[in-house]
């Protein structure tokens, strides 16, 4: 392992590597600026570019985004008090509070700082699990192999935010898309209606860029203008550097948390930086200050946040089991490579493995150095208005879907699908078991065919293992239950109670906003005819064929059934309560007293937020479908010129200057970049 360690690092100094990996730093501390992408965005945006390329260099460049990610959205939660991330919300409570004292340069050092040590100690982490992880992962065979993937999307599913229904459907629904295509044991076509492009599958990337990238476009791009003046970048950068030598405790505490953190599927960077907080709380003996510029409030959570990306890549490589939305897209690029994580990865390309301890680690320390030097710039980017950046984002995030295919048929899937990943989100129903139940549908296919060949019944069932990852996931549904029936003797508990929480922190009102409404019932329905249609179409399949999208239809259908009997009960609940409302209103007299009294109209405020974000993102996703038909007509380039200058002056409202120079500048990267990188723009029936 030492050889294999060190043979890694020596691998480094290729400049082609290093030049890879200088690449993702610099393209993941911009996209970390960016509210609502993140890591997920960082990856899915750069994953494209990594085709062709051999897998040392792809997974340099991406674990480089994803090692600094969380490092440079700290930077609007500081001087903005509106936090590029959700997990950056909890640094802004004390990171903004001392901004405005005038100690922006102590907040940001501090968070620098922890973040670097957060990083460094996740790679430490990752590079100790290899060794203990290495026999148990030698000794799996297929039924424990199947089990992880069912571990895998459950406990994301299990351990989100919120109603444990809605995890479970969302996670039913990817696998469910996932099967689309040809089947990895019969090479029969499944789901596919007859069309060719279809029967190829979908591409990893136009479903990770629609549920997500698409998705939070559509409902940012209403955000003209930035709510917070930024402060100003005053106090010492020396005095924040020195202060923070002397809470390395809590850089420790923190880091371990967001290790554990990462390493659950389903927890990720938001959860462990609120638990790091809440230990520097508990552990504090002066607790007055939380939340009022407290330093500790900033150690904790930014040790946490990077040391959760590092310890999520744990259980993704030694055991197939992605975490979070990152690691799920890297896990799908691995399969490309046709790199098997599990005992393959510790076998056969072990010198991979250490190659992205050492890009980690070196990331964080080069992400930190930047932000120190060019705070100031990326300061600037965040006051950028989002629907200034929407349609750069869009023919950036349109360009990459393109490339893995070639086919345009994947930017309709990534448009159709960016409407699905609005409403999942607007219903609280978390897009990040979905995506990783995307991944895994083939993997979990073939592990559940071989399982069932070699083994009779439920013989495999009794294994070790198996039982072993059953109890992994029979405990926290046991745990949910019993928070639930603990909560029906309080308030009655209608599955949506969570949808909300630290939304508002995190500046994103869409969020779960849609729950408990006819909308979210909706989607309910929906998700009950498909699994219902995929049930009935499975059986046209073979035997072999139909094994596994029998299975996920069947489970899928009941979950979906649940949650629909959950939103009729919640909408029944609604209905009642606003029938009472009415029943209270003044009903008005004649005469004086219609004259006495004078009854004002009731203002639903939620229902003319909800419709007002319906609004813009139904014409949000029509200018994309527009921007597509322009493409077909056309080509990229002169669609993209037409397309952006309209956006910018009737959704932005920019300067017509502004609009302009915007355009003019997008288009000469456009065609510029066929000359940079292995990047292919799309032909228009007029070329």
């Amino acid at each position: 392992m030492t050889d294999a360690a060190f043979s890694a690092l020596a691998s480094l100094a290729d400049p082609s590597l290093l030049l890879m990996l200088a690449i993702g730093v610099l393209a993941g501390l911009v996209i970390g600026l960016i509210p609502g992408l993140g890591g997920t965005g960082a990856v899915a945006i750069l994953l494209p570019v990594t085709f062709g390329m051999d897998p040392e260099p792809a997974l340099a460049m991406l674990i480089g985004a994803l090692a600094v990610v969380h490092t440079s959205d700290t930077v609007a939660a500081v001087l903005l008090g509106a936090p590029g991330s959700a997990s950056a919300s909890v640094t802004m409570l004390d990171g903004y509070a001392m901004a405005r004292q005038g100690q922006a340069k102590r907040a940001l050092s501090l968070a620098f700082l922890s973040s670097m040590a957060g990083g460094l100690i996740g790679a430490v982490g990752l590079t100790l699990a290899i060794p203990l992880a290495r026999p148990l992962v030698l000794s799996f065979g297929s039924p424990e192999l199947f089990m992880l993937t069912v571990l895998g999307v459950s406990l994301a599913a299990v351990l989100s935010r919120g109603n444990v229904v809605k995890g479970l459907t969302a996670g039913f629904l990817g696998l469910l898309l996932g099967l689309v295509g040809t089947s990895p044991t019969t090479a029969e076509e499944r789901f596919s209606f007859g069309s060719l492009f279809l029967s190829d599958g979908l591409s990893l990337v136009a479903v990770a860029l629609g549920v997500f990238g698409l998705a939070e476009i559509a409902s940012r791009v209403g955000q003209r203008r930035v709510a917070e003046k930024p402060v100003e970048l005053t106090g010492g950068w020396a005095s924040g550097i020195r202060e923070w030598l002397t809470h390395w405790t809590q850089v420790i505490r923190g880091s371990l948390i967001g290790i554990w953190a990462g390493i659950l599927p389903g927890v990720g960077a938001t959860a462990g930086t609120w638990l790091a907080y809440g230990q520097a709380v508990a552990t504090a003996k002066d607790k007055r200050k939380f939340g009022k510029g407290d330093p500790r409030g900033i150690v904790g959570p930014e040790s946490a946040n990077n040391s959760v990306e590092a310890g999520d890549l744990i259980p993704t490589f030694l055991f197939g089991i992605p975490g979070g939305v990152p690691s799920a897209m890297l896990l799908g690029m691995l399969l490309t490579y046709g790199i098997q994580p599990g005992p393959a990865i510790v076998t056969d390309h072990l010198d991979l493995m250490y190659l992205i301890v050492w890009a980690f680690a070196i990331a964080s320390i080069a992400g930190a150095f930047l932000c120190f030097l060019a705070t100031g710039s990326l300061a600037k980017l965040t006051r950028v208005p989002f629907a200034v950046l929407g349609p750069g984002l869009l023919v950036v995030m349109l360009l990459g879907a393109f490339q893995e295919s070639g086919q345009l048929g994947d930017l309709w899937v990534m448009v159709a699908l960016g409407v699905a990943g609005f409403f999942l989100k607007a219903t609280g129903m978390p897009r990040a078991p979905f995506l990783i139940g995307f991944v895994l549908a083939i993997p979990m296919e073939r592990y559940y065919y071989l399982t069932a060949s070699l083994y009779d019944g439920a013989e495999w069932m009794a294994r070790p293992g198996v039982l072993a990852f059953a109890a992994l996931l029979v405990v926290p549904v046991l745990w949910s239950l019993i928070k639930r029936l603990r909560g029906a003797s309080g308030a009655a508990d209608d599955g949506h109670r969570d949808e909300h929480e630290n939304v508002a922190a995190a500046g994103d009102e869409l969020e779960g906003s849609l729950a408990g409404t006819p909308w979210s019932a909706a989607v309910a329905v929906v998700a009950v005819f498909l699994f219902g249609g995929a049930l009935w179409v499975s059986g046209s399949f073979s035997e072999e064929a139909r094994l596994m999208p029998r299975l996920v239809a069947v489970c899928g259908l009941v979950a979906a059934l649940v949650l629909t009997w959950q939103e009729a009960r919640v909408n029944r609940r609604r209905a009642g309560r606003d029938a009472v409302k009415d029943a209270r209103e003044p009903a008005g007299g004649s005469g004086a007293t219609m004259l006495a009294t004078r009854v004002e109209p009731r203002v639903d405020t939620p229902a003319l937020t909800r419709h007002h974000d319906l609004v813009i993102a139904a014409r949000t996703f029509a200018a994309m479908a527009a921007f597509l038909v322009l493409v077909m007509v056309g080509g990229y380039a002169a669609a993209t010129l037409v397309f952006t200058p309209v956006f910018l002056l009737y959704a932005a409202r920019t300067r017509p200057r502004t609009a302009i120079i915007y355009t003019l500048v997008l288009g000469l990267v456009l065609l510029s970049l066929p000359s940079l990188l292995p990047v292919d723009l799309p032909l228009g029936a007029l070329q």
